[in-house]
């Protein structure tokens, strides 16, 4: 098959004169933005090809396409934050949209609706599936592309836990039967974990089936299924489906609604390991969540064995952050914040601060930070807890009985973070609020 007609169909193999020249040029976005302006006045697939792996490269999640009153801008997002990169003419931005739109098999005549597809890249060995979302705007459509790369995908012991958090991941995924839910914002890093989860108990021995919307990263050895809703084929009649095939663990990508919800709490309490995530602001919120829904709280109580809430965070950058003692409101924050928590901590009279250098360096794009780790909460369902949640208690109260038992907040989780001199005060603030006893 010739090669512009593999891409068209939504597969592209980038050319390999385009790899060498980003892998040995392209090390920071000032670079990355000084290529595409070379290879501005070269055809589109050219051009694409370029963005999409100088992206990839770079490790951007995201690659933003945004049209203006004046020109389009390109933005990609490294780690979390958004970075402009450069700016094309009306005319090259509807060239490359147009591109975009065939490889991603979007209908080039449908401009003032919102319109999802996929295509993927053939990197060296691995496919790198690219999630393309466009949404009609003021002056043109703007065009999302999300970067699914497979490297993304790291095992329990690579994300960075701390060791009671480690073992209590590991003992919750262990058990055979109970729903494990984890909370946060579209870009958390829930997907991240649950495949995590999904890689540490994976076994011949044991048959694991996932439910997604869509098939984020494909996993050897396990059973993926995407729903189709325009077919008729949700979460909920998925999972009604996944039950008869006799799984051992079931991943659903997303609880939406009481019948999923229902069925998937059903599922772990006969006899099945249920992970899944779900939309709120911390692990407490799982419960009134769910009840919002319709789930009675008999069910919840007796399905639901671990909420997990997360976020974020960037870390200093290595080759260009210091590290320095800490100011006396800053150590009196981090003491305060972290004087009833249970579990062995460092020295916090001894402690340094890590301190982003403004304007970075090369490295890390000039950001002062270079990769991202989680800031976790978790609590478990045991006896005590199962009885409050019959009581349907407010959130706060769920709360306050989750951090007596032993929960440490996201907060501080980033207040450890920051002790152990990974980032910032500020990042920290940037992603997750002060606990409420905090601010009183």
């Amino acid at each position: 098959m010739p090669e512009e007609t593999k891409k068209i169909l939504g597969s592209v193999a980038i050319l390999p004169e385009i790899l060498q020249e980003v892998d040995s040029q392209i090390k920071d976005v000032a670079a990355f933005q000084k290529k595409i302006q070379e290879y501005a006045s070269k055809n589109i697939t050219q051009l694409l090809d370029l963005i999409m792996y100088g992206a990839i490269a770079l490790d951007a999640s995201d690659v933003h396409l945004e049209p203006q009153e004046k020109e389009a801008r390109l933005r990609i997002r490294l780690d979390g934050i958004l970075q402009d990169v450069v700016f094309f003419d009306h005319a090259t931005y509807n060239h490359i949209l147009s591109r975009l739109k065939l490889l991603s098999k979007l209908k080039l005549n449908i401009t003032d609706k919102p319109q999802d597809g996929r295509f993927s890249i053939a990197v060296a060995e691995s496919i790198i599936e690219i999630r393309t979302s466009s949404l009609p705007a003021e002056y043109g459509e703007s065009v999302v592309m999300r970067i699914l790369n497979p490297k993304s995908l790291i095992s329990l012991d690579d994300l960075g836990l701390r060791e009671d958090l480690y073992k209590i991941f590991q003992k919750e995924i262990d058990k055979p039967n109970g729903m494990i839910i984890v909370t946060g914002p579209t870009g958390s890093g829930k997907t991240t974990t649950l495949y995590a989860f999904l890689k540490k108990i994976q076994d011949p021995e044991i048959k694991i089936i996932t439910i997604e919307d869509p098939i984020e990263y494909h996993l050897n050895g396990i059973s993926q299924t995407q729903v189709a809703p325009e077919k008729g084929y949700d979460f909920s009649d998925g999972l009604r489906s996944i039950v008869r095939q006799d799984p051992d663990v079931i991943l659903v990508g997303e609880i939406r609604d009481l019948e999923t919800s229902k069925i998937a709490l059903q599922a772990a309490l006969t006899g099945h390991l249920v992970l899944s995530t779900l939309h709120t602001n911390d692990a407490a919120g799982t419960i009134p969540r769910l009840v919002d829904l319709g789930v009675e709280s008999s069910s919840i109580a007796s399905g639901l064995k671990m909420a997990v809430a997360q976020r974020l965070v960037r870390k200093v950058c290595k080759a260009c952050s210091i590290l320095e003692k800490p100011s006396i409101q800053e150590l009196e924050e981090i003491k305060r914040g972290l004087k009833e928590i249970k579990i062995k901590l460092p020295d916090l009279d001894s402690v340094k601060v890590a301190r982003a250098k403004e304007g970075g360096c090369q490295i890390c794009n000039f950001t002062g930070y270079k990769g991202r780790q989680g800031l976790f909460e978790a609590f478990l369902v045991d006896a005590e807890m199962e009885k409050f949640i019959l009581s349907n208690p407010p959130v706060s109260e769920i709360r306050e009985l989750a951090i007596k038992k032993g929960m440490v907040t996201m907060y501080q989780s980033g207040l450890i973070d920051i002790a152990e001199g990974k980032t910032t005060f500020e990042e920290v603030a940037r992603v997750v609020e002060k606990d409420q006893e905090e601010t009183n």
